[in-house]
């Protein structure tokens, strides 16, 4: 089977083509609807990165509208809190829901949205194993400005305090070389650690290639069994010095992620190398994310990173298949650097992405029915490797047509969050059919917010009149 690249389902915005962003050079291809004709089968890895969404935000708080090549709709999505079902044990669950499109998304009369939602389960506070967090930091020149370097050293400081005595911790420095400030050290040793953090400085260019080889050296040499152990690059992902050709520094990190070294890519900075850093994140799996305030650094790093480390689904994929009988076309909203070959789905060496606990991944398809269409439109199948190994688990869920023909306004009220946050980034990504949808985006984000009193919901609907005014 192909794959199915957004690149070659698309078509470049023109440069006469209006709307946020900037020009055409800088768009992303808009993935067109497919034909369950020429393909009934929907096949991508599951990601939980959420650095697109963060990175938008700093960039219209700042007054500019993002990069549309920066803009990953499933990234924007995931960004919010979810409610699926967990599963009682291990493993995942998954769930589809859906209903009619608004009238404001302008699709075809037979078009519905398909929610697709995957979840695992919780872990207490504190029922977790050890880690073994190997931190590269970036000490380069750039990350000079206010937000960058003394972020991340107030984050990690604020970790050390709250990591318990079986961790441990290493610390690799980087610039126009990489240093080691601490080996794998014990948090049981926290002044050690504080000391090394506190000598983070600024000076010289960024060899982030020296940087990650020399944080996997640490890793290795310090690896721990039944740990997590994980490397953990603070940066602003703009490599200057050394190799800075992604699929070089791809490689080195691909080959270490493969031995149990999975990597985390936390970028920060108004200045900021999105596509390095998720790049880097997909092939070391792990994922991305992107702070740039101190309490959210703080919660990041204390509340969720350790958890978010642990493993509960590896090299995770969905397929959804689509019946050819009631469906005409579908696209899936996102998801273009996760697609995969639909034989790769039960191909066990094929990469996927992977889930901690508690994690959720929310994938929107728009559904074009065909007319009178009434019975099965979609099975919904989640395969996974357990971390403790054998054989690889599968999960599925099916939805008819029955249960997409509800009015948009009597959607969940998470769902409606779901598609607002994507089709604010294909918005933002330069779509064309999306140019004329900001006015009703800020008007269901209004009511959106009001609906869920969550404060989360209150900054996207800031966030999509900020993108009208300066639109």
């Amino acid at each position: 089977m192909r794959i199915r690249y957004a690149a070659a389902l698309s078509v470049l915005f023109l440069a006469a083509c209006s709307g946020p962003g900037g020009g055409a050079d800088s768009g992303r291809p808009a993935t067109a609807p497919e034909s369950t004709k020429d393909d009934a089968l929907s096949t991508f890895a599951l990601d939980v990165d959420t650095a697109s969404y963060d990175f938008a935000a700093r960039t219209l708080d700042g007054g500019a509208l993002p990069d549309r090549a920066t803009i990953r709709p499933e990234e924007f999505v995931n960004a919010f809190r979810q409610d699926y079902p967990r599963p009682t044990g291990e493993g995942v669950a998954v769930t589809a829901d859906g209903s009619r499109a608004p009238s404001w998304y302008g699709a075809a009369k037979d078009a519905r949205i398909l929610r697709v939602g995957v979840a695992t389960r919780d872990k207490p506070a504190g029922d977790r194993a050890p880690v073994a967090l190997t931190f590269v930091v970036d000490t380069s020149g750039s990350m000079a400005e206010p937000g960058r370097l003394d972020l991340v050293k107030d984050a990690l400081h604020y970790l050390v305090d709250r990591l318990g005595p079986d961790d441990s911790v290493g610390l690799v420095s980087y610039s126009t070389r990489a240093d080691v400030l601490r080996e794998m050290t014990p948090v049981s040793s926290r002044g050690k650690l504080h000391d090394a953090i506190d000598e983070l400085e600024i000076d010289g260019s960024t060899n982030l290639e020296d940087g990650l080889v020399t944080g996997y050296e640490v890793a290795r040499e310090g690896f721990r069994e039944g740990a997590a152990n994980r490397v953990i690059l603070l940066s602003d992902g703009l490599a200057n010095t050394g190799s800075t050709e992604s699929a070089d520094i791809l490689e080195q990190t691909k080959e270490q992620a493969g031995k149990g070294i999975a990597l985390l890519c936390v970028g920060v900075g108004s200045e900021y190398g999105d596509a390095l850093m998720e790049q880097l994140a997909d092939k070391g799996d792990g994922f991305a994310v992107y702070v740039a305030e101190q309490e959210k650094a703080r919660r990041l790093f204390a509340e969720r990173l350790t958890q978010t480390l642990l493993v509960a689904a590896r090299d995770a994929k969905a397929q959804v298949a689509f019946d050819e009988a009631t469906v005409k076309s579908y696209r899936l909203i996102g998801f273009e650097n996760r697609a995969l070959a639909d034989d790769d789905f039960r191909d066990d060496a094929a990469d996927g992405g992977e889930l901690g606990p508690g994690h959720t991944v929310t994938a929107l398809y728009e559904v074009v029915l065909r007319p009178e269409a009434s019975g099965p439109v979609a099975t919904a199948t989640v395969r996974w490797n357990s971390p403790s190994g054998g054989a690889a688990q599968e999960v599925a869920a099916s939805i008819a047509t029955g249960d997409l023909d509800g009015e948009w306004g009597a959607a969940t009220l998470r769902a409606r969050v779901d598609l607002l946050a994507g089709s604010f980034a294909r918005v933002l990504r330069g779509d064309e059919e999306t140019r004329e949808w900001l006015p009703a985006l800020e008007e269901e984000a209004a009511a959106l917010a009001k609906a869920t009193d969550d404060g989360e919901v209150v900054r996207l609907a800031g966030l999509i009149g900020r993108a009208r005014e300066l639109s």
